[in-house]
């Protein structure tokens, strides 16, 4: 279900995120739907739970899921986003287009890739 990479520098708790946030937004996980229990993730990846947790948690504070005592996590809705949460996509995405830009992409590339990939939901 989510793809660990033992080269990648980040913590194994960030790709764990990175991995969840990919599928919730995609659409691969949806609005109500239950995650794994801790436990049952943390077995199924080989990991230790508190690295589970840690993810969950920190997806939590940022609006992308919702834990309910006794009975699990779930997938929050959209609306739950934090907006600290939409104000470092805003940034990254500024800083990826002043990437792009100084590469040679022209404006309207940038612009007609956010379009298409904004059309694949």
């Amino acid at each position: 279900m989510i793809p660990l990479n033992s080269r990648d520098p980040r913590p194994i708790y960030e790709q764990i995120m990175d991995n969840l946030r990919r599928l919730i937004v995609s659409g691969g996980m949806t609005a109500g739907e239950k995650l794994p229990s801790v436990r049952e993730m943390a077995s199924q990846l080989a990991i230790n739970p508190n690295t589970i947790q840690r993810a969950y948690r920190e997806l939590e504070n940022e609006g992308y899921i919702l834990s309910l005592p006794g009975k699990g996590s779930f997938v929050a809705r959209r609306e739950g986003v934090e907006q600290t949460r939409i104000r470092s996509l805003w940034r990254q995405l500024d800083e990826a287009a002043a990437e792009l830009r100084f590469a040679g992409v022209s404006e309207e590339e940038i612009l007609r890739h956010v379009r298409e990939g904004a059309n694949h939901d």
